[in-house]
């Protein structure tokens, strides 16, 4: 779906939903740069829903409503709510909460093999037609398999299929979807799976604006995935678009990666005798680990993110300046927050809301010059897909000489690192390096991407290629970062 935004790009989103969310976002920005933002927020609701006619709503006052929450989630939410994530009540269509509903391309034939499959004699007929007692039924989905005529729909919440860790259920008398924030991993599936757009994270984008209108250097940190994202220009246009929103200078995250990748390497060197070990730079893998095996916690790596490791980096080099990190990653704003890191990044914004701060400012990056792109590694930069991370760290291994036994395995999205995980804690792992990524393909495919294409992973590779430096080691030589603290705060 390509729209035209302000700066006459054309951005091929995934859905409506985050046109949507763009619309809201970026006019927040304008109101908040221009500081008319406590003046007009609310008239913002109208400048997006017109008076003609609704979209997808009943009227054009709901679908105001909605908007109306949207901006208050874009201007940071609840504030007795820790969780990134919620749900937009008045949003939420109340989808089927019945899992299985039988459709009217039921015969009532004489087979029945619905009936007859049901252990729980939760299928009976009424009028020639098949029923499901629903007080009986245990969602096994026998029924559906046998029918000849696939009269038997599966039809669970869309935001429910997308929650591998099962902290999306409904509300028994609302209908509304609840997250358990006590299950929730902040992984974002849920914002990007739902139809309807009732569920959004929250933003800091007027925290950091108003730090780029404050007097204090402000640095951001650019993760690798965002090669995969603006396709219609150079990269480094784009580094120096972000620098003419007011950042002081901008780095790669991919340099951060380097940094945890020696860390790491030796790391797993210093623990062979434990077997096994996670890597941590997904905070929704970690927090996965931390929720659903927590008798596996103790071999999640103690290394940083590269997101932190670069903050660090920023912050032991330049005095009272603030760091903002800027990635596809939803999880990355509780990260920031997390005790062992606290005050390491002070913001983190997705690329949706870039993309919003960029257009609210008119800064077309076509027409930027472009920036040195040369901070991060080759392998650096292949931390934004999956199997980044083991790349680097056995280029390491090798390069180095180290004598250690690296049988890594891929955890290739939340689903497969459970099975992953179960098989950890059964002792019967068929590796002893796990390298976690919740979402499936890894950063690339984060919530708050532009885009999820699937040659997303090809332009990370493209874009390691790009760089001035093969080896890891290679971007260290001028940096002293012997003394960095790269290990989490206890």
């Amino acid at each position: 779906m390509a729209i035209k935004d302000a700066n006459k790009q054309y951005i091929k989103f995934d859905t409506a939903v985050q046109v949507l969310k763009y619309e809201v976002l970026k006019r927040i920005a304008e109101k908040e740069f221009d500081g008319t933002l406590e003046k007009e927020k609310l008239n913002i609701a109208k400048e997006i829903v017109d008076d003609l006619k609704p979209n997808v709503r009943c009227c054009i006052y709901k679908e105001r409503a909605i908007v109306e929450e949207r901006i208050k989630l874009a201007l940071g939410g609840h504030e007795n709510r820790e969780n990134m994530i919620e749900v937009i009540d008045i949003a939420c269509d109340e989808c089927p909460v019945n899992r299985f509903i039988v459709t009217d391309a039921c015969r009532g034939c004489l087979a029945k093999k619905c009936r007859d499959s049901c252990n729980f004699e939760a299928i009976n007929f009424d009028n020639r037609k098949c029923k499901i007692d629903y007080e009986k039924c245990k969602e096994c989905g026998k029924c559906k398999e046998v029918c000849p005529y696939n009269a038997i729909a599966e039809v669970k919440r869309p935001c429910m299929r997308a929650c591998i860790p099962k902290a999306l259920s409904y509300d028994v008398d609302s209908k509304k979807a609840v997250i358990d924030d006590s299950k929730c991993i902040q992984c974002g599936a849920c914002v990007v799976d739902c139809p309807f757009g009732a569920i959004m994270d929250k933003s800091y984008l007027v925290d950091v604006i108003r730090l780029l209108k404050d007097e204090k250097k402000v640095y951001a940190i650019v993760a690798p995935a965002i090669s995969s994202q603006f396709n219609h220009s150079k990269i480094g246009k784009v580094i120096t678009a972000i620098k003419k929103l007011g950042f002081e200078d901008v780095f790669e995250a991919a340099l951060g990666a380097d940094l945890v990748a020696v860390h790491e390497c030796n790391e797993f060197k210093e623990k062979g005798e434990l077997d096994f070990m996670t890597t941590s730079c997904c905070p929704a893998f970690v927090s996965y680990i931390e929720k659903n095996y927590p008798e596996l916690k103790e071999y999640i790596s103690n290394t940083v993110s590269p997101m932190v490791a670069m903050a660090r980096l920023i912050k032991s080099q330049n005095k009272d300046v603030k760091t903002v990190f800027i990635g596809p990653c939803i999880a990355k704003k509780t990260e920031a927050k997390r005790n062992e890191v606290s005050g390491d990044v002070d913001y983190v914004l997705t690329f949706e809301e870039l993309l919003a701060l960029l257009d609210s400012r008119n800064i077309k990056i076509d027409e930027c010059k472009e920036s040195d792109t040369k901070h991060g590694s080759f392998y650096g930069r292949l931390f934004a897909r999956s199997g980044g991370v083991t790349e680097s760290v056995k280029h390491l291994i090798d390069s180095e000489g180290i004598k250690v036994d690296f049988r890594p395995i891929l955890g290739d999205g939340i689903k497969d690192c459970d099975i992953k995980l179960r098989l950890a804690k059964l002792k019967r792992a068929q590796g002893n390096f796990l390298e976690g990524m919740a979402c499936k393909g890894g950063c690339i495919n984060g919530p708050g991407s532009l885009n999820h294409d699937i040659k997303n992973s090809k332009k990370v590779d493209k874009y390691g290629e790009l760089s001035s430096s093969e080896k890891i080691k290679d971007t260290l030589v001028d940096i002293k970062f012997e003394d960095l603290n790269l290990s989490k705060n206890e």
